[in-house]
């Protein structure tokens, strides 16, 4: 099933059982201090769920774009090298807003996967928290279910909570089993492991306490339904892959870059820089869409980090300028069709992104200079450690944002000293505060 036609059944499932549409808000959560960007479906309708706000219905979807790059969710650094993470996503969600609970979420939850989706029963696994014996009951009463794939979990696992006061209950999740195969290493792969065999696929979260300054909990009067299936990982169990990269999200992506950069894709470890490449563009492409710029704080700085990180890896894989703003403007074509603001901004996010690129690239090359020198210095003193100055002296001068230059080090066999970068960074601002510096970050 294409990715295109799973969004689509998803869709059209729960609009079937009365569920209103909601579009996608923007990656900029709206009046929302405490998110640096939108990273799941729920966010937007966080008022509803805290009663500040009525809700238009009582039962909502959504295909939500997300962005975990900074702040607690940021899976930035693991991009590129796991079958799974993305700093941009599709999140398919259902809500309910004090209306169904428990068991019509879990019912509505096997009818799509085992009737609509048609998943094998036996590559099903459920995790509860091992506290709701009620959500246990209302699993084990569903058509098919095998006893022995359901799993009982801890908080960290199944518990969620919207923050440190404030609604949370326990949550479900729905693996799929991708075989051994797709395994490989035993002690990581069972069901909530960082294994690659048990993929998690959709998260039920059962909405159903207050929980206070001092942890303790109250039930809420209206119970609430919040769930997010990925629509990635979702296309990689039905496209029958052990990766999300080889979906047709991303293969069209990857192929592109093969054509202009006339260098071949290795789905191995070799092929780090195509799938920075391609997630980077859909991420840079949509937060520009979204009006954030590159610039050197907050929202911009991220996606400063970002764009950087994969002008970085574009430049492993050829030379040539203008790799990424190419590859965004793939994106554009590709995605247009379920966002038209792309179309819309596709003058200002190209133009934006290519002067970013010639920005980076008038540094990039001194910058990599001075490492491969500070290289030999260590090859030289029998260090594998980076000083925290010369990272400094990176970023500073030459716009190398610490996970670059650590990406760089790993490349070489080398860690970075980040306490001695803080340090240094810690001292420039000090000295630019009390006016006895000029110091200017570069980036």
């Amino acid at each position: 099933m294409k990715s295109a036609d799973i969004r689509k059944s998803f869709l059209d499932f729960f609009q079937a059982k009365d569920h209103l549409y909601t579009e996608s808000s923007s990656l900029v959560p709206l009046n929302d201090p405490t998110l640096l960007f939108t990273n799941a479906g729920m966010n937007q309708f966080k008022s509803f769920f805290l009663g500040e706000e009525a809700a238009p219905h009582p039962r909502l979807i959504s295909v939500q774009k997300c962005v975990r790059a900074g702040g607690k969710h940021n899976d930035l650094d693991q991009v590129g090298y796991t079958a799974r993470h993305h700093t941009f996503f599709e999140m398919m969600g259902n809500f309910s807003i004090g209306n169904y609970f428990k068991e019509q979420a879990i019912a509505y939850a096997w009818e799509y996967v085992t009737q609509v989706l048609q998943l094998g029963l036996e590559k099903l696994h459920i995790s509860i928290h091992h506290s709701d014996e009620e959500s246990g009951k209302i699993w084990l009463g569903q058509k098919g279910f095998k006893k022995d794939h359901l799993h009982r979990l801890g908080d960290e696992d199944n518990f969620w909570r919207m923050g440190k006061v404030g609604p949370c209950g326990p949550s479900s999740e729905i693996y799929y089993d991708l075989g051994p195969a797709a395994g490989n290493d035993p002690k990581l792969d069972y069901v909530g492991g960082e294994g690659d065999r048990f993929l998690e696929i959709w998260n039920l979260v059962f909405m159903q306490y207050f929980e206070n300054e001092e942890g303790q909990r109250s039930s809420l009067p209206k119970p609430s339904i919040d769930t997010g299936m990925g629509l990635e990982r979702m296309a990689t169990v039905l496209q029958n892959k052990n990766s999300n990269y080889d979906t047709d999200i991303f293969t069209p992506y990857l192929n592109f870059i093969e054509e202009k950069t006339k260098v071949k894709y290795d789905p191995s470890e070799k092929g780090v820089a195509f799938r920075v490449l391609a997630d980077h563009a859909r991420t840079t492409t949509f937060l520009m869409s979204d009006g954030v710029k590159p610039s050197s704080e907050g929202r911009g700085y991220v996606l400063r980090r970002i764009m950087r990180r994969a002008i970085r890896y574009a430049q492993n894989l050829s030379h040539q300028e203008g790799l990424l703003t190419s590859v965004s403007e793939q994106v554009i074509s590709t995605m247009t069709k379920d966002y038209p603001v792309l179309t819309t901004q596709k003058d200002n996010i190209l133009s934006s992104i290519l002067k970013e690129e010639e920005r980076f690239l008038e540094t990039l090359d001194g910058g990599l200079k001075i490492f491969h020198e500070v290289k030999l210095q260590l090859e030289k003193e029998n260090s594998k450690i980076v000083p925290g100055d010369i990272c400094f002296k990176l970023y500073d001068t030459y716009g190398f944002p610490l996970d670059l230059t650590e990406v760089v080090a790993k490349e070489n066999q080398l860690t970075i000293d980040k306490d001695g970068f803080d340090s240094a960074l810690q001292q420039a601002r000090e000295l630019s505060k009390s006016g006895s510096s000029s110091f200017k970050t570069n980036n």
